[in-house]
């Protein structure tokens, strides 16, 4: 599972001054890029190309022997898939313009600044990232297929909007890039995160904090942690989660619960890969990838004034949208199934057999808890139950006798996307509903007339009276 990530990107430098070269690969190297390659010999890039993969160059074009201008055309054409950042001694305007022509992404004017060199960078590893995963998403597209289907064994489903998830899962995991999953409570966002974390090819740790309820203070200190002395009773220095995830993986939940204090220092997080400890005036700089999510509706919370604009837009990057449960009917089979056997394990049954309508039943009901209810629903018929088939009365008492409404907007719920009735009332109409349908058509057909309208419904005139009347009558 060797997916792409930040610390596997690759950059050349090639200049002839081993001085230029010694100082940005420092420069690079500081900023979070370690595998960065450097040649002072301009003949030798070509064969370099054939034996390293490159994500990024930085050409000079001013060299001896083979210069960068003759040799930019020669990398676009043999690696198109390489960005070529050229660096020139001067600010020759129709220099810079031929070379963006023959296809360099960017430039830069001699001596190159810093902060000029680690922005360009990022964002051709940015386009470089991008390219690769609209490849990958391509690829996607005329095999459904799953590279790493390990990655996903704990999340169970058969549901063709949850693999499309996956795959498209398997193609930004690599990135560094955030990754935002939003959804419903207890729809799987801490499992989708884990997986994430396993497919992103990280060496550091997975380390996952809920911010829900915590203020500004404690989401400072827990994430970022403080120095000696920052406040009463910090008696020593103390690191936070976001060290604990170096090089690996740090999952925010509920991030919509956030202050407005705490969401701009997520922000700068996210933007800069920067934070401060509490208490301290040095910045330090993180390399954790963050996967954050929330079931709120933050589009809505905007409009309300309660989540920064800004950060919002820094979080759109990679988002990933989990279906409700009754969204995934084809799945309560295959859950149910998980479920008995995981709650009758952890208890020490033998795993009790469902009555056949039981699934049926299941589907039925709209799990506002989703599969987190789910389970819970069917590890206490597990645990209630004694022997024989399982009894329906647990989940009889949850579900009671109310009337599951199958609405005709809910995804694979072919119950009702299939039924013309649907599309009529909106949800599969009971008796009622459709008689008083039926009548109301009649009427306008026969012009009020009940005569008229009793003959085009096959009744008399008198019991049509009778359900007119009942109809009006209050309830």
């Amino acid at each position: 599972m060797n997916a792409t990530n930040k610390h596997s990107q690759r950059i050349l430098l090639v200049d002839d001054e081993e001085q230029i070269l010694e100082g940005c690969r420092a420069c690079l190297n500081n900023a979070g890029w370690h595998d960065v390659l450097t040649e002072s010999d301009s003949r030798l890039v070509l064969s370099l190309l054939e034996r390293e993969e490159v994500d990024v160059i930085v050409l000079d074009l001013r060299m001896p022997n083979i210069t960068g201008v003759e040799l930019l055309p020669q990398i676009v054409k043999q690696h198109p898939q390489i960005k070529v950042i050229v660096s020139t001694a001067n600010n020759d305007v129709e220099t810079v313009v031929n070379c963006m022509k023959e296809g360099a992404y960017d430039y830069m004017v001699k001596p190159i600044d810093v902060k000029r060199l680690i922005t360009s960078v990022k964002k051709a590893m940015e386009m470089r990232s991008l390219a690769n995963e609209l490849s990958a998403l391509k690829s996607y597209m005329f095999h459904d297929r799953l590279e790493h289907p390990e990655a996903f064994a704990g999340i169970v489903t058969g549901n063709k909007a949850m693999r499309a998830v996956f795959q498209y899962l398997e193609v930004i995991a690599g990135t560094r890039q955030p990754v935002t999953i939003t959804g419903e409570t207890g729809t799987g966002k801490e499992l989708i995160a884990r997986a994430i974390h396993d497919l992103s090819g990280c060496s550091g740790d997975y380390v996952a904090l809920n911010v829900a309820g915590l203020d500004d203070n404690m989401f400072s200190d827990t994430l970022f942690g403080h120095r000696k002395g920052a406040f009463t009773g910090a008696e020593q220095a103390r690191d936070g989660l976001i060290t604990r995830a170096a090089g690996g993986t740090l999952f925010l939940d509920e991030i919509g619960d956030l202050n407005e204090m705490s969401q701009i220092k997520l922000l700068r997080l996210l933007q800069e890969q920067e934070y401060y400890p509490v208490g301290s005036d040095f910045i330090k700089k993180s390399d954790a990838r963050i996967v954050l999510a929330t079931n709120r509706d933050l589009q809505e919370m905007i409009k309300q004034g309660k989540f920064r604009n800004d950060l919002y837009y820094r979080l759109c990057g990679h988002r990933v949208h989990l279906p409700p449960l009754r969204e995934r009917l084809d799945d309560i089979p295959l859950l149910l199934d998980h479920f008995l056997e995981k709650a009758a394990a952890r208890i020490g049954k033998k795993k009790p057999t469902p009555p056949p309508e039981l699934a049926v039943m299941l589907t039925l009901y709209p799990f506002p808890g989703n599969v987190r209810e789910m389970e819970a629903l069917v590890s206490d018929a597990v645990l209630r139950h004694t022997s024989g088939v399982l009894s329906m009365e647990t989940f009889k008492m949850v579900i009671g006798d109310q009337r599951p409404a199958a609405q005709a907007g809910s995804g694979s719920s072919k119950s009702c996307n299939d039924n013309p009735l649907c599309d009529i009332f909106g949800h599969f109409p009971t008796l009622d509903e459709v008689e008083q349908y039926m009548i109301s058509e009649a009427m306008k057909m026969a012009k009020g007339n009940q005569g008229l309208a009793g003959k085009i419904l096959g009744m008399g005139r008198q019991t049509l009276n009778k359900r007119l009347k009942s109809q009006s009558a209050p309830a």
